[in-house]
């Protein structure tokens, strides 16, 4: 008689949870979904209020808005040249600054620092972020401003202030503040921001990557310009970005040291000029409701459409970078 057991199939009993982790992913899935949708509904809703509100505007000055220079609230004609001009030059001047030494700082941090530095001088570098903007207007108009004048401005203005078309940007008076001044003070608050996002992305990058590189006797600099920097390009573009959205969006450090002169008198880095932010922080409170507070926002909806270009052209340089590298493979 066989008394082998016989095999039987059972199906194993479903582990305990499995019900309740389905219905917490597909809660998370909603939740997550939810937030996305939110975030795409503020960002339309803010667009829509800016369009209303500055529609009285758009409707009488159209596109000529952005070229016009002449912003008289009493006369009730306004043009929104001479903020775009301010915005873009001293965010540009800030980039020019901030990109470079962010880069040496972030490379030192990295390849360059003792272990013993590491910590305090990325400490340092990150709590000057933590500096509220309006002690940096401060610190602009009152310490910095009179130095700049003193020992940059004048001179400059005496060396290429005779010369032709490169005396343009030099001229009017050296008073320490201007497009200038409002440039370097935005560079020294966006410092930290690119700094950081650079020197974590390049400690990313794999250490086998740089070490082989070294091992075939490149430099440092090489080593950073053709390994590190190729590996991280999208977070540095991503930082750069970064810098550059809170330049665009400065708004009590440029109200102290630009100057806000609503008049476009010349290309000169040293002259007055104003922004759209320091515009929008002056005039708002004061401006009656109408024409005027229209031009205002009108002027918020131009710093709206400025930072998405800026970003649309970041993704696609950073698109067109990529591409470049597939063909080269």
């Amino acid at each position: 008689m066989d008394m082998m057991p016989r095999a039987t199939s059972r199906t194993p009993p479903p582990a305990r949870g499995a019900g309740s982790g389905a219905l917490m992913d597909r809660l998370f899935g909603w939740a997550a979904k939810a937030a996305a949708i939110l975030t795409l509904s503020l960002l339309l809703g803010i667009l829509a209020s800016l369009v209303v509100g500055a529609w009285p505007a758009i409707s009488k000055y159209g596109l000529s808005f952005l070229t016009s220079t002449v912003w008289d609230p009493v006369a009730e004609e306004f043009g929104g040249l001479v903020m775009i001009y301010g915005t873009l030059a001293t965010s540009f001047i800030a980039l020019l600054i901030a990109v470079p030494v962010s880069f040496g700082i972030a490379l030192f941090l990295t390849e360059l620092s003792p272990a013993w530095l590491k910590r305090p001088l990325g400490t340092a570098i990150e709590l000057l972020a933590a500096v509220p903007s309006i002690v940096y207007g401060m610190w602009g108009l009152l310490v910095f401003g009179p130095i700049l004048a003193k020992y940059v401005q004048q001179p400059l203005q005496s060396v290429f202030g005779n010369v032709p078309l490169l005396g343009t940007f030099f001229s009017g008076p050296p008073v320490g503040i201007g497009i200038l001044s409002a440039g370097i003070i935005l560079a020294i608050m966006i410092i930290p921001f690119i700094a950081a996002v650079m020197r974590d992305v390049f400690d990313v990058t794999p250490p086998m990557l740089k070490e082989s590189a070294y091992a075939l006797g490149s430099t440092t600099w090489e080593v950073m310009w053709k390994v590190v920097l190729p590996y991280t390009k999208s977070g540095v573009v991503g930082g750069i970005m970064l810098g550059l959205g809170r330049a665009l969006g400065e708004t009590m450090a440029v109200t102290f040291v630009i100057g806000n002169f609503n008049q476009l008198d010349s290309l000169s880095l040293f002259q007055a000029a104003n922004s759209i932010t320091s515009a929008l922080a002056n005039e708002f409170a004061e401006a009656s409701t109408g024409l005027h507070q229209a031009a205002l926002i009108y002027l918020g909806l131009v710093l709206f459409f400025i930072t998405f270009v800026v970003l649309s052209l970041s993704k696609l340089l950073l698109a067109r970078l990529q591409r470049n590298e597939g063909t080269k493979s």
